[in-house]
């Protein structure tokens, strides 16, 4: 009887004993049952690599939080949406999760048209978001820094990073005169370019851009547009295609010869880990020749710091896989938001955003320090060739260039960027 009434105990005593000995969110100090917060990406189709990066760095930020006993004692929850790359469904996504899910943050966004569309509803639902991709300058420059929406928050590097740090790494080959441009027929290529065309002119007059041709979203077969801007006998190729189209235009430009022909390739975000991981042979064969120019708005072999080495075991042990910076600038936003809500007490959109004023804070991307005027968090991203390093499974980004981002960010008040073709 006794025998019996001991093993009844036991299955009890565990469930006390794992209630002492796991966090408790008891004595969550901001008066909610727990912080929520809303994610999205592209999670389908073929760009679909970039959204679940999005989710994996959300689910990795809101574990290790949660471990460290939450947020001024909250718990953290994280609902993770499909946005399919498609501006409604961003905005039905934001507005069910924060209506029917009650998020009190939201954070992600692959697309600039998502954003753009997402934007303006902030303000409705009294919300920020953590715009952890979407590239556009748009965001910040138009809808923060002059129309003065305030519930956007920005913690990537928008398209500054594909463009002017391109113009400061090339104003000095004096062998290249002739650009032409493989370009993403819309905005985002648009902008590249024509960023790219106005900061190189201003230290090398003597360019001149020779050819433009422009790949819809979703293009298989680029060899028209190789065909059509290597006609025009270019010194070098500035590229902006992006995701798995990166690697179809490399390769494709590998059999027509370009990289016998050219004296240097920049591909715009080239250095996001999937497209890395889909030339990886190529670059072990050098048939980039040294050649091959990239970046992106973080890249995991740099910086060179204990946070970022660190970051990187636990993203491999948790998830069997390299994070590209759609994972870092999630994971990161998610620490941001801890501390803003730390300083401000309290989850409180307009406290929030007060909070991060004079932020300064370490991520595994480096220090971010917040810009008040555009609500952009403004941080150091190389750019470098990729290269074959025996510390990781696929090709990484060596011979890095950087500069200080105060040198290739844009500063308000912002001057009109062309974003026609």
């Amino acid at each position: 009887m006794n025998a019996r009434r001991s093993v009844s105990y036991v299955p009890f005593l565990l469930l006390v004993l794992a209630f002492f000995c796991s966090p408790t969110y008891s004595q969550c100090k901001v008066g909610v049952p727990a912080i929520k917060v809303g994610a999205q990406g592209a999670a389908s189709g073929p760009h679909s690599d970039y959204g679940r990066q999005i989710e994996m760095g959300s689910i990795m930020a809101m574990e290790e939080i949660n471990a460290a006993g939450g947020i001024l004692g909250c718990k953290v929850e994280v609902r993770f949406m499909d946005d399919e790359n498609k501006a409604a469904t961003g905005v039905r996504n934001a507005r069910m999760l924060v209506t029917d899910w009650g998020a009190h943050f939201l954070v992600g966004t692959d697309s600039s048209g998502v954003a753009m569309a997402i934007a303006p509803v902030l303000a409705e639902l009294k919300r920020i978001e953590f715009f952890t991709h979407a590239a556009t300058h748009r965001l910040t420059e138009e809808l923060v820094a002059q129309k003065g929406m305030r519930e956007i928050v920005r913690v990537s590097v928008p398209v500054y990073q594909d463009a002017i740090i391109a113009a400061l790494i090339f104003k000095d080959r004096k062998d290249i005169k002739r650009w032409a441009n493989i370009g993403a027929d819309y905005e985002y290529g648009y902008v590249s370019w024509n960023l790219f065309k106005e900061t190189l002119k201003k230290f090398r007059p003597d360019v001149e851009f020779v050819g433009e041709a422009w790949a819809p979203f979703l293009t298989l077969d680029f060899s028209p547009h190789i065909s059509a801007v290597m006609a025009q006998k270019p010194d070098a190729i500035f590229a902006t295609p992006w995701a798995g189209e990166a690697v179809q235009l490399l390769r494709q430009a590998l059999l027509q010869g370009v990289f016998d022909n050219t004296q240097a390739w920049w591909q715009a975000m080239g250095g996001s880990v999937d497209v890395l991981e889909g030339i990886t042979n190529e670059v072990k064969a050098d048939r980039f020749k040294g050649k091959l120019w990239a970046t992106a708005r973080y890249i995991h072999n740099w910086p060179d710091t204990v946070e970022n080495k660190q970051f990187i075991e636990r993203f491999q042990k948790r998830w069997k896989r390299l994070p590209n910076y759609s994972a870092e600038t999630t994971y990161s936003a998610f620490f941001i938001m801890k501390a803003a809500v730390e300083k401000a007490g309290s989850v409180e959109t307009s406290r929030v955003i007060d909070a991060m004023k004079g932020m300064n804070i370490r991520n595994p991307g480096g220090v971010r320090v917040f810009r008040d005027a555009d609500h952009q968090f403004i941080y150091n991203v190389p750019a470098g060739r990729p290269v074959i390093d025996p510390r990781f499974p696929i090709a990484v980004l060596g011979d890095l260039k950087i500069f200080p981002a105060k040198d290739y960010y844009r500063h308000p008040p912002f001057t009109p960027v062309s974003a026609a073709k």
